[in-house]
């Protein structure tokens, strides 16, 4: 490995951290033009069909493993992003992203229930700090046990994304990367269609800012995998799991940017929550 190659995919991974916090205010601009799940299910869905036409050279051969991990992996996408894409209808983007970033400190608390995997004191360190920033994000009534809605559907969202991540792992080394990606992101969109009419829900005659930001969301779907797929042969997961961490810190500069008022103590929650990602992944060289 040589520095310049390292740079390259650090830096990568800065951009991709960046598309992901701003990507909170384009869903919440979308979702003003119709349903959430019409929306999470045209954004993967292009997602679907960019990926397929990325990966066709390889998209043959497809084992049953692979289409149960994708299978199982694209469910957890479908709950995590549906239920989040839900939680932007009642509270802000850059909110969202902090309960977001829940994610990353709950993974090995999860490993350890279902897989066994004892956790590093530092992971428990930083869950334990991630519920103290989720009260202080929710504010008072939150930290009087009044968690509102929309935190609600993003945190369950969050925990949705924890079980996509662990899955994600544990199928990595034994599956074609490039065909369960395709199988994932189209078992996304199915599952978003499929629940439409049970919400109430249906695409939107003709909306252009709709059909618009589900185009870049799409797109940015798919091509974020590929540059995490790439950078990460370069660069250690802990050193990836911290630059991801600045995902609400983005979120929150996009936010300000577009008017958004951030409380002082939800500023405090997200840096709880930032730290508690850095904390939960530390370890020891």
């Amino acid at each position: 490995m040589n520095l310049t190659s390292s740079r390259w995919a650090e830096l990568s991974l800065v951009v991709v951290t960046m598309i992901w916090g701003g990507t909170f205010l384009i869903v919440q601009t979308a979702v003003h033009t119709a349903g959430p799940l019409a929306f999470v299910g045209t954004r993967f869905a292009i997602a679907a069909l960019i990926a397929a036409a990325l990966s066709r050279r390889h998209l043959r051969g497809f084992t049953a493993l692979e289409l149960g991990a994708g299978l199982a992996i694209g469910a957890c996408i479908f709950a995590g992003y549906s239920l989040q894409t839900l939680g932007l209808q009642y509270i802000t983007s850059s909110k969202s992203a902090f309960i977001t970033a829940f994610y990353v400190p709950t993974v090995p608390l999860l490993q350890w229930l279902f897989q066994r995997q004892q956790p590093h004191v530092a992971a428990l360190v930083g869950s334990a700090m991630s519920f103290i920033g989720l009260a202080c994000l929710a504010g008072p009534e939150g930290m009087r046990g009044g968690f509102g809605h929309g935190e609600m559907l993003t945190a369950l969202g969050a925990l949705a994304i924890s079980a996509e991540i662990i899955l994600i792992g544990r199928y990595a080394s034994r599956v074609n990367v490039a065909r369960v990606t395709v199988v994932q992101l189209a078992v996304a969109a199915l599952l978003a269609f499929i629940a439409m009419p049970v919400a109430g829900e249906s695409l939107p005659g003709l909306a252009p800012l709709f059909f618009l930001c589900a185009l870049a969301l799409g797109m940015a779907s798919a091509a974020i995998q590929y540059v995490m797929n790439w950078a990460q042969r370069q660069v250690s997961a802990t050193k990836a799991t911290l630059i991801y961490a600045g995902e609400p810190v983005w979120a929150g500069v996009f936010g300000l940017l577009a008017g958004e008022h951030i409380p002082a103590l939800a500023v405090l929650g997200a840096a709880m929550i930032i730290a508690a990602s850095i904390i939960g992944e530390w370890r020891k060289a």
